[in-house]
């Protein structure tokens, strides 16, 4: 969480969601500005969670669709541009999880 509030993540959400899914235990959302932000912020959680998880984070997408998510199996790291967070509105579709922390 802090990686992304340093690289400059806006209205960054941690949801526990393991109540509500079946295929990972916490949703993180962070919405960057720029296609740069986007590519910068995952690059960041790739290589700031290399030393301390044992399951490497899958990325897919891509920055100039608005959407990257990195995937760690039990936790999934949406980054999303501000008018794809607009149109897929996650915290609404999963708004059965629970926010555990919000930066905004």
């Amino acid at each position: 969480m802090h990686t992304l509030e340093d690289l400059k993540g806006e209205d960054i959400l941690l949801m526990d969601i393991r109540e509500v899914a079946i295929f990972a235990d916490f949703f993180v959302i962070c919405t960057s500005t720029s296609e740069r932000m986007l590519d910068a912020l995952a690059t960041a959680v790739l290589d700031k969670t290399k030393p301390v998880l044992p399951q490497r984070g899958r990325l897919e997408g891509r920055a100039q669709d608005g959407w990257l998510l990195v995937d760690f199996g039990d936790v999934v790291v949406h980054l999303l541009s501000p008018d794809r967070r607009d149109y897929y509105r996650l915290e609404e579709l999963w708004s059965q999880g629970k926010v555990l922390l919000r930066l905004q």
